[in-house]
């Protein structure tokens, strides 16, 4: 964002920085226990389904192991991207690591979209041919499943409305508790029927789930890796309330985006004709933090808009 900011630096040029973190208690690195927990279940898990699932010739099994270790990694790309955040800004990084959660926001869905095409197509071919399923080994491995699933949702389930990341393990584990319980049930069907197709059946049902949850987690941080306003802040109410500030004027090159999965920023430049005092500007930011939770303001004080290169709408 290079600004070349022609303005007469005589007047009141009010640079200020808003950093009230308060409300912030879901920072990413506060969940590196949660991570380190969740991964090592979740791998040991996978092992165990994947040699279950085999011995037992079940789809269903084998799908959810599958949709297993896309969590593994996904948990262990949130942890990293979370770990990245926290690191302290640099010469060349000025903003720190924080987008570094972003992109693992987006690893993450692009995993999840990658897992139900391959357990689709294998339910598929499975509908076609179905095959026996020792379906007690599924039962107690599946039930498994859903403790240690379930069990590490709830370690998430506290942040997951503060931040994308944290949200997108929440949504693996939460949705994994789901689908290992619709094993247990589609094994206790087949024994109860002997509908073999039961099994790859409830892999396409896996699938969907997946996708639905997938598909939600890459719309979210696609808009965040293109600077998109982040959810639940509306850029009008956020231009009205500086609008409405008195001794401004005029508002204009506003722009609000995600620096992480859990921080937003803002940059505004102000028209104040009768000037300014430091006070104003701590007080805006603090206000911006509380009502918006927006916790990185800069704004720009000019005495008038005439000379400001960026002052119409269309120029950014």
């Amino acid at each position: 964002m290079a600004h070349h900011h022609h303005h007469d630096h005589s007047h009141a040029h009010g640079h200020s920085h808003g950093h009230d973190h308060a409300g912030h208690s879901h920072a990413p690195d506060s969940y590196g226990a949660a991570f380190a927990i969740g991964a090592s279940l979740n791998a040991a898990f996978v092992v165990a389904e994947l040699i279950f699932g085999y011995t037992a010739n079940s789809l269903a099994l084998v799908s959810d192991a599958v949709h297993n270790l896309s969590d593994v990694i996904a948990l262990l790309l949130a942890w990293g991207g979370a770990w990245l955040a926290g690191r302290r800004p640099t010469d060349t990084h000025t903003y720190g690591y924080r987008r570094a959660s972003i992109l693992a926001a987006l690893a993450n869905a692009a995993l999840l979209l990658i897992a139900v095409g391959g357990i689709a197509v294998e339910a598929v071919n499975r509908l076609r041919e179905p095959a026996e399923v020792a379906s007690w080994t599924v039962v107690w491995v599946a039930a498994l499943g859903v403790l240690i699933n379930g069990g590490t949702a709830l370690l998430f389930m506290r942040g997951r409305d503060s931040d994308l990341n944290v949200r997108g393990a929440y949504l693996h584990m939460a949705a994994d508790a789901g689908v290992s319980l619709g094993v247990v049930a589609a094994a206790l069907l087949i024994m109860a029927t002997g509908w073999q197709w039961i099994d790859p059946a409830i892999s396409l049902v896996i699938a969907a789930v997946v996708l639905a949850s997938g598909w939600g987690l890459m719309r979210d941080s696609v808009n965040l890796a293109l600077d998109a306003v982040p959810k639940g802040i509306e850029l009008r109410e956020v231009r009205d309330y500086l609008a409405a500030l008195e001794g401004v004027t005029e508002v204009h090159d506003l722009h609000v985006w995600a620096m992480s999965t859990s921080e937003t920023a803002l940059t505004a430049h102000l028209v104040c004709p009768g000037g300014h005092d430091d006070a104003f500007l701590h007080r805006v930011c603090a206000e911006l933090s509380h009502r918006f939770s927006i916790h990185h303001a800069t704004l720009q004080i000019e005495i008038s808009s005439e000379t400001c290169r960026l002052a119409p709408a269309e120029m950014v």
